[in-house]
């Protein structure tokens, strides 16, 4: 944006060095009649020019027409003339140019906010679970102290976690699932991670309150998802 401003008033704005004195109209106007100027060049509404003391000048004023034109020829002075370059054009393209860079921006903008909207939704039914790997430590019954009859319960579960045809060539099918009750800190997850070492299958842990939500069938999502990790 600074950048386009900045070229704008380089090409719009006319521009003089230090050498050059600036003039107002009424005041160059003065200045002919008073017959100090030398010569005179017209580009666009600037006017250059010189005085016959040597020093330059330029001024800008309204539009060159007939009546200064004449007045400038009554004082011994003939103008000469320079195309002016098109400034009005050249804004024209810079502005145009300009819409069209901020369309271009505000429309990756909105794509890049619609893909993210998109993939938080396509998230949203996902299982939050993670996989626990315990540092490479593998933890076992011998990890967990005491519940012995806890463990000759599951025992069977590891069992069949191990060799699942054993069972199901009997007609057997895997459990849906096996519920630990008590208080926490008592070794309910720890217990868990022991039958997943036990069995050797990889071990996901997620809290129950993650398949809460307000809206219908995200849970049940969750679920399925959790079991196809798994």
């Amino acid at each position: 944006m600074i950048i386009f401003a900045t070229l704008v008033v380089l090409v719009v704005l006319p521009g003089t060095d230090g050498s050059t004195e600036q003039l107002e109209f009424p005041t160059f106007m003065q200045k002919v009649e008073e017959g100090t100027v030398k010569q005179v060049t017209v580009k666009g509404q600037q006017i250059r020019g010189e005085l016959k003391s040597g020093e330059a000048f330029v001024t800008t004023g309204p539009v060159f027409n007939e009546a200064v034109y004449n007045q400038l020829v009554e004082h011994g002075i003939t103008p000469s003339f320079e195309e002016a370059p098109d400034s009005g054009l050249w804004f024209s393209a810079g502005m145009a140019l300009f819409a069209i860079v901020v369309v271009v921006a505000l429309f990756a903008w909105f794509m890049r906010s619609i893909q993210g909207s998109n993939g938080r939704a396509m998230s949203f039914g996902k299982s939050r679970a993670r996989l626990q790997t315990d540092g490479g430590k593998l933890i076992t019954f011998e990890d967990v102290a005491g519940i012995d009859e806890s463990k000759e319960e599951l025992q069977e579960i590891i069992d069949f976690l191990r060799d699942p045809r054993k069972f199901t060539r009997l007609g057997g099918r895997i459990p849906k699932g096996v519920l630990l009750m008590g208080p926490p800190g008592t070794g309910k997850t720890l217990l868990a991670r022991a039958v997943a070492g036990e069995a050797g299958v990889p071990f996901f842990s997620i809290s129950g309150s993650d398949f809460v939500e307000m809206f219908v069938g995200v849970g049940a999502s969750r679920v399925r998802d959790l079991f196809e990790q798994g």
